[in-house]
């Protein structure tokens, strides 16, 4: 459950490892069921998913119409969460991995960055990912053509990944000691600031395509970030955006934000975020 709008309640998780085609499905109950199969295949567990539906959206009902009860079942759920992120990040300290966790609006070109970051990369330090979205695998496929090992973790209804879902997912990696994993989170810049996932930082990714003013609509993101990345700068030019008052909007919300002005597409500013990354 999402503390903010409930998306999860009824969210069937799905992990899938493109390497080995295998699909791992974990249900509202908690259920995991493991196996192999194309497109076409339909999942017997779709009643009892329905059935999961209507009981959460009764639940929904009712948590609206008691908030001392809602309040509490939030506190649990992140508390239960943060457990789970601490486990993640003493699993990733323990391995000198670098796990940075990649948030944005939509369309703000963070997968065609992380893209540009392994190829460029690759030959230096191995860099692991693990992709949430709702539905597809279109993100992963264009992560594994670099070469990448990667997980797709669709959340379903979910509009996030949570603690749990990156546990998996490093399962289904197993990345190595001294490599970098990425986390490609659900796009939206709600949800995912309330949830940690053991990253030793979350990485926020805004366009100039999008509104200068994001960093002061969407605080808590931008507070919880300890990197904001300024990209496509290479279409400056076109649109109207002002980066100086981006930047201190950011810096209202978070003085200590590191901030990188970026072209994932030209390659114009990579090197400091490279570098940033000590490689």
């Amino acid at each position: 459950m999402c503390v903010t709008c409930g998306c999860s309640d009824d969210a069937n998780v799905t992990v899938t490892n493109p390497q080995t085609g295998e699909h791992t499905h974990v249900l509202a109950d908690g259920t995991v069921i493991s196996h192999s199969h194309n497109h076409e295949h339909s999942h017997e567990h779709s009643h009892e998913h329905h059935h999961n539906h209507s009981v959460a959206s009764e639940n929904a009902q009712l948590h609206a119409k008691m908030h001392g009860t809602t309040v509490t079942l939030e506190q649990n759920i992140l508390a239960k969460n943060d457990l789970l992120a601490a486990q993640n990040r003493g699993w990733f300290k323990g391995r000198n991995i670098l796990a940075l966790n990649l948030v944005s609006s939509p369309g703000s070109g963070k997968t065609t960055l992380l893209a540009r970051t392994i190829q460029d990369l690759k030959d230096k330090v191995v860099i692991n990912v693990i992709e949430g979205d709702q539905a597809t695998t279109n993100d992963a496929d264009r992560i594994k053509a670099t070469g990448c090992n990667v997980v797709q973790i669709n959340t379903g209804t979910g509009c996030h990944l949570d603690a749990q879902m990156v546990e998996r997912g490093l399962q289904e990696l197993n990345p190595p000691l001294n490599s970098i994993v990425m986390i490609e989170n659900v796009g939206n810049l709600v949800c995912p600031a309330l949830f940690d996932l053991g990253e030793s930082a979350k990485v926020a990714i805004l366009s100039v395509t999008e509104g200068e003013d994001k960093p002061i609509k969407y605080p808590y993101m931008f507070r919880a970030s300890q990197v904001m990345i300024i990209n496509k700068i290479d279409l400056l030019p076109y649109v109207q955006f002002n980066v100086d008052r981006c930047i201190e909007y950011a810096h209202q919300v978070n003085p200590h934000l590191k901030i990188f002005q970026v072209s994932a597409t030209t390659g114009t500013g990579l090197d400091a975020w490279y570098q940033w990354l000590g490689v």
